[in-house]
């Protein structure tokens, strides 16, 4: 029996068109169970913080080697994680980390993902993991540490209704910098010194904050205030405007430096709290440009611009080859 060509395309379609019938029926069959699916929105008009928290880093710590009480390398892969999210949601209005965790502001006004609160802590925490884990080489090359197992990181969003609630956050959040930092310097000075652990934890236990600078000045001649500004207040990252060393206008992610609890840093940057504000300023980098999150961020500009030449260089080859 032979068929024709069209014959034989009718019976094609056909086969196709009860496949189809068959799988739609299947579908519809099986589809109820999406009504066990709960989808919870967060309130609108309200900022979104999503924080992130390293799990287990303690022993995540220990087995790669990081310098005690801190590791400005680790802190550094920290901001260009960071530095990810930013770049993937532009309705984040300020990030800002410290030791192994971070916080990322979504304006009250953001519709990402309809607000829906799973899909945006689940991509916030998984972005934040996989790009901590491709920037990885690229800090800890120099010190040829292989990572031995990989970071994980837990999320939760948390809504704060006024301006005020968020200040009072990003402020709890600094202030807990200080306090952690202030005495881990003090305890791994005194380990460092001959104490074993659980006497170090000893010697300061009921101490305050002077009774531990007096301690780090009197016995180490360490002034707390002097230590490195990025283990005593944290990153802040924003979007900014910037002139580069070379004189070059551009828009970057920024690590910035600073003490937020003050009134003043808030007049420095109106734009956080309010996205209208004028921002035609442009941000001086200052020695901020050496920062490895800027850095990554020039390379990958300058790369862009050499590729995007080296397509226009060879359209005009082609082009001329065809004349």
């Amino acid at each position: 029996m032979q068929f024709s060509f069209p014959s034989i395309l009718k019976h094609i379609l056909k086969q196709t068109a009860r496949s189809l019938h068959s799988s739609t029926m299947a579908l519809s069959r099986f589809e109820y169970v999406k009504q066990f699916e709960q989808e919870e929105k967060l309130l609108p008009n309200s900022w979104i913080v999503v924080r992130i928290d390293g799990k287990g880093f303690h022993r995540f710590c220990n087995v790669h080697s990081f310098s005690k009480p801190n590791d400005l390398d680790a802190l550094q892969l920290m901001n260009l994680a960071g530095m990810t999210v930013l770049q993937e949601f532009n309705e984040i209005a300020i990030g800002y980390g410290q030791s192994d965790e971070y916080s990322f502001v979504f304006r009250r006004e953001a519709s990402v993902y309809q607000r829906r609160r799973d899909k945006l802590v689940s991509y916030v925490a998984s972005l934040f993991t996989s790009a901590y884990m491709f920037h990885w080489k690229r800090i800890f090359d120099g010190r040829s540490i292989a990572m031995r197992y990989p970071p994980s990181f837990d999320a939760r969003a948390v809504l704060y209704p006024t301006d005020e609630n968020l200040r009072d956050y990003l402020s709890w959040r600094q202030a807990d910098v200080h306090v952690n930092n202030l005495y881990n310097t003090t305890f791994w000075n005194l380990v460092a010194s001959g104490l074993s652990n659980s006497d170090a934890e000893k010697r300061l236990q009921g101490t305050l904050a002077s009774d531990k600078n007096e301690i780090l000045f009197s016995q180490f001649g360490i002034n707390y205030n002097n230590e490195p500004i990025i283990y005593r207040k944290g990153t802040i990252l924003l979007p900014k405007s910037v002139v580069s060393s070379e004189g070059k206008k551009q828009r970057l992610i920024v690590p910035i430096f600073e003490d937020l609890i003050s009134d003043a840093f808030w007049a420095k940057h109106p734009e956080i709290l309010d996205k209208k504000a004028k921002t035609d300023e442009l941000y001086d980098l200052g020695e901020n440009e050496a920062q490895p999150v800027v850095q990554y961020q020039l390379e990958m500009q300058e790369r862009r611009k050499a590729g995007m030449n080296k397509s226009e260089s060879g359209n005009r080859l082609l082009a001329t080859d065809h004349s």
